[in-house]
């Protein structure tokens, strides 16, 4: 159950719609104390992304998302000035890998909070739909990981798909808004 302190922090400064996220009975992903699991990068990582929190291409028909979180380390405090750098495919499931289509890199605000505006990636043979992201804390080691969607038809299939990394998200005016709380090392 997410804790009412924490539940004030993300309301508070996220400026999200997520009552009913907030009201699911699973845990909070993750939960302070435990770093968020890593996982590979994959073979589409390209580092020197720009630095930017809008990754939605002009012109893409894709539905929308919008995530945003907090960075904390084990002990629930926010990690400012956090790196978060995002890389996903297009909405046909395509990765560009000869420039920065759908990639970006971000700093965590003085709260430890990042907002991204993207869109809903699309999916390839083998895995489910997913976001790439790589996270360091200042002066420390990178976490890698990736972020599922709940509900995916290939989730389950999926050989390195994990519950504990899904967004918590709402369908409002017609975009996905997403929450993820990422806990490292800091």
């Amino acid at each position: 159950m997410i804790s009412a302190t924490r539940r004030r922090l993300m309301i508070a400064t996220l400026g999200l719609p997520l009552a009913p996220a907030l009201g699911q009975t699973r845990p909070p992903t993750p939960s302070c104390g435990k770093n968020t699991p890593p996982q590979t990068a994959g073979p589409f990582y390209t580092p020197n992304t720009p630095l930017r929190a809008l990754l939605a291409e002009k012109g893409t028909k894709a539905e929308r998302l919008f995530l945003a979180g907090v960075v904390m380390n084990q002990r629930c405090e926010p990690v400012a000035k956090a790196l978060l750098d995002f890389w996903h495919c297009d909405e046909a499931g395509a990765y560009d890998n000869s420039g920065y289509r759908y990639r970006g890199h971000q700093f965590a605000d003085g709260g430890g909070r990042y907002r991204l505006e993207t869109i809903l990636p699309g999916v390839y043979p083998g895995r489910t739909r997913h976001i790439h992201v790589r996270v360091q804390a200042p002066g420390r080691g990178v976490l890698t990981t990736q972020l599922y969607f709940p509900g995916e038809s290939g989730n389950r299939r999926d050989g390195i798909w994990r519950p504990e990394l899904e967004v918590r998200f709402e369908r409002a005016n017609g975009a996905r808004h997403a929450v993820f709380e990422f806990v490292v090392d800091a």
